[in-house]
């Protein structure tokens, strides 16, 4: 499409400004909040524990043989750098593990729990339990644990929840829903274009897709192209019959500019600057509870503390609305479920950490709130592990699961939910539909209704549980 005289003539008159059209020019200045949206002042972390994790030695510890539950013990599992791993000696001369409890906890942990059941952190942590997958495929229980929907000839069904939330609530962000290597989905009716979640291998991709060279064109002049070509989108969006395409073009060129012009964003994507900032020092080098001492060197999730980090920092600059990542895989059915304890400790440290970060950093927007007030977090996996050990020292897929919530909408210092003493079903409770076991469509369910979004708007299943909210 040619441009109109009219646009011709913004360029020009864009371009003639030279140095003045900067990331400080008050066109550039209202770009930030062009695009219409929810107020809200809530933000949303979601977290895929990948490759499914082994409950029983952190959120549904089982420490005794009972049908074919085989506990973790001293002869399967490395307890070196277990903060909360106590020895109890079984019947046939194995060592298991006595499950933690601290003073003032509702919740039973097992050994791999971690910095999660220090300082209190356990008051603002729900655990749903007896979740029921009903697969064992990877690639499925990930769609079901995200959507709620099992996937469709190998394809997802239903988007997932950080782009429900991002296109509900999100739109007037910068970055509606940036996903990094999760589960995100973009799928079925009623959804925003601007949701689309902006899906990355890894935090400093962005930093480096993002790179301009100065060589053969200046600051300048690459701006008012860039002006001109969002004067250009915005013009056809309002002739247009469906004008949210163009109007998340527009989004997009906007927020690439502003990317550009602010210093801040550039650094938010730097892995180094990440590192470098002191807000995160416990987030990179957890310490043992009441010293100074570090816990066990990281040998896991190293990377997914950038993720973390790069969130509270998204979140501080009102950025982003969600921020979704994924761990490194659990998947341990050979002899390395030795490390299975250590790696799940790595990642509720990490919850620790963001929880802590979040504690400490102020809200963009709500003078004298911090940010853990208004942020809401979901840890998923698509199933966890056999509650007995193979015959290569591993654990394999197994249909139970848990879930994660760390939200103030929702109660803390709970578990709600359980399978039955050989962890071998899902316990049910009644539902409006009647009585059977819950499942991932529940969990999202409810974390959309909390917000004031029907389910039905996205969602084929999946029934609110009051139980689990705050008054």
């Amino acid at each position: 499409m040619k441009p109109t005289d009219k646009q011709r003539r913004t360029f020009l008159k864009v371009l003639g400004a030279g140095a003045a059209a900067t990331a400080t020019s008050p066109m550039f200045e209202a770009l930030a909040q062009m695009m219409p949206g929810a107020p809200t002042t809530e933000f949303f972390i979601f977290i895929h524990a990948a490759g499914g994790w082994d409950i029983t030695v952190s959120l549904d510890p089982r420490s005794a043989k009972q049908d074919i539950v085989t506990p973790a013990s001293t002869d399967t599992i490395d307890t070196s750098g277990l903060l909360h791993w106590d020895d109890a000696p079984m019947r046939d001369g194995l060592v298991s593990f006595v499950p933690y409890r601290p003073t003032g906890s509702n919740i039973t942990f097992g050994p791999a729990i971690g910095l999660m059941a220090d300082n209190r952190r356990f008051e603002r942590m729900l655990v749903v339990n007896g979740i029921a997958m009903n697969t064992v495929s990877h690639p499925d229980g990930t769609a079901f644990a995200s959507t709620g929907r099992h996937l469709a000839g190998g394809r997802p069904a239903a988007p997932s929840i950080d782009t429900m939330l991002a296109s509900e609530l999100g739109t007037n962000k910068l970055f509606p829903s940036l996903s990094v290597r999760f589960p995100s989905y973009y799928t079925g009716p009623n959804l925003d274009p601007k949701a689309l979640p902006l899906r990355v291998d890894n935090i400093g991709t962005v930093s480096r897709s993002l790179a301009r060279s100065n060589r053969s064109i200046d600051v300048a002049t690459r701006t008012a192209v860039n002006e001109l070509l969002i004067q250009e989108t915005r013009d056809i969006a309002g002739r247009s019959y469906f004008p949210q395409v163009y109007q998340g073009l527009e989004q997009q060129l906007a927020s690439l500019e502003r990317i550009h012009g602010d210093a801040r964003l550039t650094s938010l994507f730097s892995t180094a600057a990440l590192r470098a900032n002191p807000a995160y020092e416990n987030l990179f080098v957890p310490k043992r509870p009441g010293t100074m001492m570090p816990v066990a060197p990281l040998a896991f999730e190293a990377n997914t503390l950038f993720n973390a980090a790069f969130a509270v920092e998204a979140f501080k600059l009102d950025l982003a609305r969600c921020v979704s990542f994924s761990t490194t895989s659990f998947d341990t059915h050979f002899s390395n479920y030795e490390d299975h304890p250590q790696h799940q400790q790595e990642l509720f440290n990490m919850l620790a950490g963001l929880i802590d970060a979040l504690a400490a950093a102020d809200h963009p927007t709500v003078a004298g709130h911090k940010l853990i007030d208004h942020t809401h977090i979901l840890v998923i996996s698509e199933f966890c592990r056999t509650p007995q050990i193979n015959v290569a020292g591993g654990r394999d897929h197994y249909p139970n699961n848990s879930a994660v919530i760390v939200s103030p909408k929702f109660r803390g210092n709970m578990v709600f939910g359980s399978s039955d003493p050989g962890q071998l079903l899902s316990n049910v409770r009644r539902f409006p539909d009647g009585m059977r076991a819950i499942t991932p469509a529940d969990v999202l369910a409810t974390m959309l209704d909390a917000f004031g979004i029907d389910p039905r708007r996205f969602m084929r299943d999946g029934a609110v549980m009051p139980e689990i909210r705050r008054p």
